[in-house]
């Protein structure tokens, strides 16, 4: 049975997109996505959990980055009937952000590709920051891993001894 295909094209928030919750949920909303990409947008404000006196720190955009993918798979997830799941961070490849700060106010326009995808779970993504003239603020290729079964990840819980 081939899936069947998925499309957001009107914006909508990223909460309920992502299993991060309150103040973890960092992107605002989801502008577009399908089986290939998502476009994100997020505003950095200076109530914001890695606010500093000068902006968001650069490296926060790391992570920008895997919340749309978490984003990109929890929509796709949905699609298929299901909810948004745990997925992991492996690594980063070549993050290069040609700023310290994000300005507080500005939107940051966060946008990922799919590169590939296995039957595994692991998975890696061409992603980039661009401000709100399209210049682009950092890019990255990130390596990710939703596995299928977290408790079987995890392998056999022992009984505790005390």
């Amino acid at each position: 049975m081939t899936p069947t295909p998925w499309r957001i094209n009107s914006r909508r928030p990223a909460a309920g997109l992502v299993p991060h919750k309150g103040a973890m949920c960092l992107l605002d909303d989801v502008l577009e996505a399908d089986a290939e990409h998502l476009v994100a947008e997020v505003t950095p404000r200076d109530d914001d959990l890695f606010a500093a006196a000068e902006g968001i720190p650069g490296w926060v955009g790391i992570e920008w980055l895997a919340q749309a993918i978490a984003a990109w798979s929890g929509q796709r997830a949905i699609s298929a009937g299901g909810s948004p799941r745990l997925g992991f961070l492996l690594g980063t490849r070549r993050y290069r952000c040609q700023v310290e700060h994000f300005a507080f106010s500005r939107p940051i326009r966060v946008e990922i590709t799919l590169d590939y995808q296995a039957g595994n779970g692991l998975g890696a993504f061409t992603g980039r920051l661009l401000d709100d003239t399209g210049t682009e603020c950092a890019s990255a290729i990130l390596n990710v891993f939703e596995p299928d079964d977290l408790q079987a990840l995890a392998g056999p819980q022992q009984d505790d001894p005390s």
